[in-house]
């Protein structure tokens, strides 16, 4: 009998485990594939955020949303600097890129490039009055200011300019304006809602990069044909509908989205801002950044380099000189590269071996380890500045190897450490700023996601900068408290 119970047991487990499996496989054949879509947030009228709502919008945001109404998409907006999404792109960090990505022979033969959304044309832009600066050729010689990796880039070298390499639109207006740099090449929709929003009279369009008309389309990976094939064709569906040429008109006025449809009128639209509204309705979502992104990237990234720091100063000051020698050369190729290039490798490098991690994980690793390679070294000379005899008297009452460093070594060690610490400590708050290359949002994205919608760079940096100094005021004040307990363990 109780065989037969166990065999109707196990039969029934057995049911209830296929029946979980094939419900988990029908929920999960339900839910509807997540694209990730990479874009600037920082390209107006293409991709910007809302003032007002600080919502994600745009012209190419609402086709790429009216393409998913079409596929049965669910949509992950991904946003980073216009050099930065083609090699996310490559590392599967997004798998669409929607922003305004002109068609070319080198992007045809590397990526899925849809149907054409977008019809635009090229335009020069000069400062207002330059009138050695009419037509292309008048570039040979010049400096531009371009986004290095873009089209307009290209056709300005093409020209024969020199290349000034910044990360979007509103830099390079600012850049010409200040008299940095001769001209700009660039969309001509995109130079209309510069001058409509910022009302600025310092720059002007000198005349068109060509007469060729440009075409903007989706940029997916080569291999990922099913969904290029579902953007073609929920693309030819938009444009039968009508909705393609409804969204244009309410951007543009005219319809973009067809070679001949007219000239964008971007008057009336967003219009000028003064300062003080753009600070208040700004200052928000920047102290969200802080709380959510930087505090936290900042204090766990600290606190695990500070760990694998004092292993690597150990293995630099033990006599085992394996242990001494990969600790010697962690330190060296730390110190001796860039942050941004440890952060590069890190997110976009390692995917290709296999290794893809989250984009706040990947910072974390990439402060922790550029935090240890630095802080081993201040660990190190702590520990060798306190006396030898400490070591000696520890001996001479039984304290192990292990004792004597946890009890008497590193407390008088970690005096001396505090100091140099903290500023490394400062310093990493600060080096979170560049977690916007990794698709982080934090403090000073957010300072740039506004400056690109409203052109306030002064203010709006400025403020920003607000926010850091107080924080590491704080620090520094806990700095100069912590100093005063751990004077104790210092010996008189």
């Amino acid at each position: 009998m109780r065989r037969v119970l166990s065999g109707l047991m196990l039969l029934l487990v057995s049911l209830i485990a296929i029946l979980a499996q094939a419900g988990a496989a029908t929920a999960q054949d339900a839910t509807p594939p997540v694209v990730q879509v990479g874009t600037e947030g920082t390209y107006p009228p293409f991709s910007f955020h809302d003032p007002k709502t600080q919502s994600l919008t745009g012209y190419d945001v609402e086709v790429i949303e009216a393409i998913a109404a079409k596929t049965g998409w669910q949509l992950d907006f991904v946003e980073t600097t216009w050099d930065a999404v083609f090699p996310a792109l490559d590392a599967g960090r997004v798998d669409v890129i929607a922003n305004q990505v002109s068609v070319n022979e080198e992007r045809t033969a590397k990526y899925g490039l849809s149907d054409p959304y977008t019809y635009s044309r090229g335009v020069i832009v000069r400062r207002t009055g330059d009138d050695s600066i009419k037509t292309l050729a008048d570039l040979k010689g010049k400096t531009t200011a371009q986004s290095s990796t873009s089209n307009w880039g290209k056709i300005a070298r093409d020209a024969g300019a020199k290349v000034e390499a910044v990360e979007g639109f509103t830099q390079a207006a600012a850049l010409l304006a200040q008299g940095r740099v001769d001209a700009i090449v660039n969309d001509n929709i995109a130079v209309l809602d510069y001058l409509n929003t910022t009302g600025s009279d310092a720059v002007e369009i000198a005349g068109e990069a060509g007469a060729e008309t440009s075409e903007q389309a989706l940029t997916f990976r080569k291999d990922d044909r099913a969904r290029l094939d579902q953007a073609n064709k929920a693309i030819a569906e938009l444009r039968a509908d009508g909705t393609l040429t409804e969204i244009s008109q309410k951007y543009f006025k005219a319809d973009v989205s067809v070679a001949e449809g007219g000239e964008a009128d971007l008057s009336g639209g967003r219009g000028h801002r003064d300062t003080l509204t753009v600070l208040r309705e700004t200052a928000w979502p920047m102290f969200v950044g802080l709380v959510k992104v930087t505090i936290p990237l900042t204090a766990l990234s600290f606190a695990i380099g500070l760990a694998l720091a004092l292993v690597v100063a150990l293995a630099r000051i033990s006599s085992y000189r394996v242990l001494s020698g990969l600790s010697r050369a962690f330190i060296s190729i730390i110190r001796g590269t860039p942050l941004l290039l440890q952060l590069f490798i890190v997110f976009y490098g390692l995917p290709q071996i296999g290794l893809k991690f989250a984009p706040f994980t990947a910072a974390v690793i990439a402060f922790s380890l550029n935090v240890a390679g630095y802080a081993a070294e201040v660990v190190r000379s702590a520990i060798l500045a306190v006396p030898k005899g400490q070591s000696e008297a520890a001996a001479t009452v039984g304290l192990n190897y292990t004792q004597t460093l946890r009890r008497i070594i590193l407390p008088q060690a970690t005096r001396t450490a505090v100091p140099p610490l903290s500023n490394t400590l400062l310093s990493l708050l600060k080096d979170t700023s560049l977690g916007s290359v990794v698709l982080l949002t934090e403090l000073f994205r957010e300072a740039q996601l506004a400056a690109a919608e409203s052109n306030e760079f002064l203010a709006l940096y400025a403020f920003a900068g607000l926010y850091y100094w107080v924080i590491c005021a704080a620090l520094s004040a806990v700095q100069k408290r912590l100093e005063t307990r751990l004077d104790r363990y210092v010996a008189k």
